[in-house]
């Protein structure tokens, strides 16, 4: 349920609401906005009388919210969530986020690929410090000095660094290296013991849509976080199963305009797993820009030879760099677009 405020309102009798409610066993959600104040009720709101709400003088509306989501609705957050990543990087204030993601992260190669990808036109870099397998027997990661390498590479190229946290052990140590952004990865994304843990600490939270998951699904796991506290969430749609064979997901460019409809909170894109093959990444980052994504995260080659990890569907520093400028572009057409509505 929301109650809409109307703009006579004073503080003190903002307060002096958010009391009551708060007396009446629900929790509240206040969003400030240029021309209104939204005050969103969490709870079991189904034995709370909204007439009484519309009889006290302050309040213009009441209307109920169906959406199971609360926190991560845009009826409770009419304004887009900007989340500062740390080292001047915004997503979700009108700028686009390219990040450059290393899957292996090799000593000899990761200080190189890292300048390259800046180079190329990077804004955030992500690293695999722990990798999720399905098999027990395949490389898993540089685990805890992964995360030692990735927090350097920021400090030194002055770049946020996301890295994705498999157990909720784990997330205090992530916190502590100085880890701009976690990561819950697809295979994670509806481990709600993870989600509660990261929603404890004050740190982004990028959330990926599993594999077999609904945008329902990845919404609720936003609210997992957001209840906790945290609410410094970003989306991202990452392709989902189907019985397509040619692809090992299909990339689900219609769930980028349906999250930022229903959704307050940044989306971004990670198409190379989808695509399965280099050249088909760069159409999938360009349809997903099109789509209104708020950046666009692209697999990069930490190597020339010899990585630990399949690169089978990795760009190279040229093709990122070409490919950023194709999305760099549809963003300059679509402002374009807008300025002439």
């Amino acid at each position: 349920m929301i109650a809409v405020v109307r703009q006579t309102a004073t503080e003190e009798q903002l307060d002096h609401l958010i009391r009551w409610i708060h007396g009446q066993g629900f929790k509240t959600h206040v969003s400030r906005g240029d021309n209104e104040t939204i005050v969103g009720i969490i709870g079991d709101t189904s034995r709370m009388d909204p007439f009484l709400l519309e009889s006290m003088s302050i309040i213009r509306s009441v209307q109920r919210v169906s959406e199971p989501f609360k926190k991560a609705s845009r009826s409770f957050h009419p304004s887009n969530t900007v989340v500062d990543c740390g080292h001047g990087v915004l997503v979700g204030d009108g700028s686009f986020t390219v990040v450059a993601s290393l899957d292996a992260m090799e000593d000899a190669t990761l200080v190189e690929a890292c300048s390259r990808a800046k180079e190329a036109g990077a804004t955030m870099l992500r690293g695999r410090a722990y990798v999720p397998r399905t098999s027990p027997y395949s490389f898993q990661g540089m685990g805890e000095k992964g995360l030692d390498l990735l927090a350097q590479m920021g400090r030194e190229l002055d770049l946020p660094v996301i890295a994705e946290v498999l157990d909720p052990r784990d997330v205090p140590l992530f916190v502590q290296k100085g880890i701009d952004v976690i990561q819950v990865g697809a295979r994670n994304a509806q481990s709600t013991c993870l989600l509660r843990e990261v929603g404890k600490t004050t740190t982004p939270v990028l959330l990926k849509r599993g594999a077999s998951g609904t945008i329902d699904e990845l919404l609720m796991a936003a609210e997992y976080v957001m209840s906790e506290g945290n609410s410094n969430v970003m989306l991202c749609e990452s392709g989902i199963r189907t019985f397509e064979t040619r692809t090992q997901r299909t990339f689900d460019v219609n769930a980028i305009p349906v999250l930022k409809h229903l959704s307050h909170l940044p989306v971004l894109a990670e198409p190379t797993h989808s695509a399965s093959y280099t050249r088909y990444a760069p159409p999938l980052a360009f349809s997903a820009t099109a789509a209104g994504a708020d950046g666009v995260q692209l697999e990069v080659h930490a190597a020339q030879s010899g990585d630990l990890s399949d690169d089978g569907h990795a760009l190279t520093t040229k093709q990122l760099r070409s490919t950023v400028c194709g999305m760099l572009g549809i963003r300059a057409a679509l402002e374009a677009q807008k300025s002439e509505e």
